[in-house]
């Protein structure tokens, strides 16, 4: 019991430490982009091109990093189902 114990905690924290990491790309992503695009002075059909670097850009970065997130913890769920599987013979 004490191991499976041992094992959960191990993988809680090592899903806690791939959200840390996806949520400061997120951060930076959401944030970053946004202020240092406003150097982008050039205008295309009317809308400046920091606009279309945040608001197109930022939803593609968003979609890799919900693909990330949902493949590591699908690794992370199939090394508990391993662990925890009945051993073979």
């Amino acid at each position: 019991m004490q191991r499976m114990d041992e094992l959960e905690q191990r993988l809680w924290r090592r899903r806690m430490r791939i959200t840390g990491w996806l949520l400061a790309a997120w951060f930076a992503v959401t944030f970053g982009v946004s202020f240092f695009a406003r150097e982008l002075d050039v205008v295309i059909f009317g809308w400046p091109l920091s606009f279309w670097v945040a608001a197109q850009g930022a939803l593609l970065v968003y979609m890799v990093l919900v693909v990330v997130f949902a493949s590591r913890m699908g690794q992370i769920d199939e090394e508990r189902d391993e662990e925890h599987a009945p051993p073979r013979e």
